[in-house]
This record gives structure tokens, sequence and C-alpha cells, in this order.
């Protein structure tokens, strides 16, 4: 604890290994992270099947457990070097593959589970829309054991200010400053792993276990026969949540239009969820398609 006036604020010094192989093989809490959100939200999944709420059998789980895990790590890579690191991606395309570097982002995890969800659908023959409603009910478990893992890592903090749960976080500094010149800051990672983690995966799942007629596996995933509804209130309901914690996160990158990256690029998936929403509250599922 390092003392800044009257207050004394934690300085992280949690160490983001947990099992170092090579300099560059490692085991790693972002790593283990990703682990845990795939296997909460298959194990949801799997219980959403033996409870009569979907039509994912356990064979069609583990062939899309693999095309979903792709999704995600691709796009969240690429995301990170399209909106994040565009011209140190286009210096060395290569950097993409060196992933113990870190680097990735949540919006570019979105789309490679759009893509990743549009393949299932296609090869199963299920309602696209169906089947985003069940996967965006799941999704913000993996999404709270990321921003946990920022945390760990000591990456993504927040501005400086001076409330008493502040966090003081060396590599925010220049390399060999004192502590004690190191002003604290908010522990963002944490304000975004409840606002679009913990919150958000407690009311996705109040919606899809609370809606009635779940019964009728055709129904499965879309509140009063709705498909694409849940999906949308996921995306207004993380830009929501992404827009509050960014009030009180450094920003990582140049600005856009003068706000956050990242609240700006949520932008576009607040647009997407509101357009989910109407397109679903205009339509009727009758036998699994839309009428």
């Amino acid at each position: 604890m390092e003392e800044s006036g009257q207050v004394s604020y934690w300085v992280h010094d949690l160490d983001p290994v947990i099992i170092q192989f090579t300099d560059t093989l490692a085991v790693r809490w972002y790593g283990l992270a990703y682990v845990a959100g795939f296997l909460v939200a298959f194990a949801l999944l799997g219980l959403y099947w033996k409870k009569g709420r979907s039509q994912l059998s356990p064979q069609m789980l583990e062939s899309m457990g693999m095309t979903m895990i792709l999704g995600v790590m691709i796009g969240g890579r690429l995301g990170y070097f399209l909106l994040y690191e565009f011209s140190t991606f286009i210096a060395n395309p290569l950097v993409f593959f060196k992933v113990w570097e870190g680097g990735m982002a949540s919006h570019g995890g979105f789309a490679g589970v759009a893509v990743a969800a549009l393949l299932t659908a296609r090869k199963f023959k299920l309602h696209l829309l169906m089947l985003g409603d069940l996967v965006a009910s799941v999704s913000a478990a993996g999404l709270f054991f990321g921003r946990v893992a920022n945390f760990i890592n000591g990456e993504l903090w927040g501005k400086v200010t001076d409330v008493s749960w502040a966090v003081i976080f060396p590599a925010s500094a220049p390399v060999g400053l004192p502590v004690q010149l190191i002003p604290p800051r908010h522990p963002s990672q944490l304000y975004e792993a409840l606002l679009e983690g913990l919150f958000l995966f407690i009311y996705m799942q109040a919606r899809f276990w609370m809606v009635k007629g779940r019964e009728d596996p055709t129904k499965v995933g879309s509140p009063s026969s709705r498909p694409g509804h849940l999906t949308g209130e996921f995306l207004v309901f993380y830009s929501i949540g992404r827009w509050i914690a960014e009030l009180f996160r450094e920003p990582d990158a140049a600005l856009i239009m003068g706000i956050n990256r990242g609240s700006f690029y949520s932008l576009f998936l607040l647009i997407a969820g509101i357009f989910f929403i109407a397109w679903s509250r205009r339509s009727k599922l009758t036998n699994g398609q839309i009428g």
C-alpha cells in the first residue's frame, strides 16, 4: 500500500502469468479467462437442451464449439488491429500471430461470433436469429472473465482519481518512476467486468428463463416468438454499459470525434441492437420460419 495524502492506495502487483515455460510460451490468466468463458457458455447451452429450451443438441454443440472459439479468437485479434492498431498491422501483418504480446478487441470478437453463428445455422439448418439469441444469452460470461483478466494484467486502466478504491498501476507511468509519484487511477477494468459482464449476464439469464412459452422448441431463444429480440437487448445493454465504463477509462488510442474508440464503436452495436429489436417486433415465428 502507498499513501497519498490521507488515503492509502493499493499498488497493483498481480502476476499475469500462471506458469512460464519459455520466453513466449506460458499459461496466463488472460488465456484462462477465455477458457472459463467458453466453459460457462457451453455448459449453459447444454442445460438449455436438457430443459427442452433449445434446438442445439449435444452433437450440434460439439460441432459448433470449435467454430465459435475460432470466431472469437480470430475476430477479436483481427478487430484489435483493424480498430486500434491498423498502422502496426499494415507495417507488419505477421504481428497478428504474436498472440503472446496481447491485443484483443471485444467488438471484433462480436463480429467473429456472428460469422460463426451464420456458419453453424447454415450447417444445421437452424434459424439464425434464434441461434443468435441463444448465444447472446451466454456471451456476457466471457466478457466478465476477460475484464477481470485485464485487471490482473494491469492493462486498460482508468483515469486518474482520488477515490478511496483507486489503484496505483505501475505500468501507467514511465519506467523507473517511484511508486509514490504515480497517480492512482480508477480500476475501470472491474467496472467493465460488472457492467458488461456480471450485470449483463444476470439480466440475459433472467430474460431467457423467465419468458413464457419456451416449451415449444421452435420458439427457443426468442421471447414471445420474436427471434432476434434477445440479441438486440444484449447489444443495447452492452453498449450502454460500455459507455458508462468508458467515462472512467483512460483512452488507449486516439479519440474519434472527441470520444473514446470503445464508445464510438459501441454506437454501431447500439444501432444494430435497436434494429434487431424493431425487426423482431415486426416478425412472427411460425414453425421455425418468419412469417
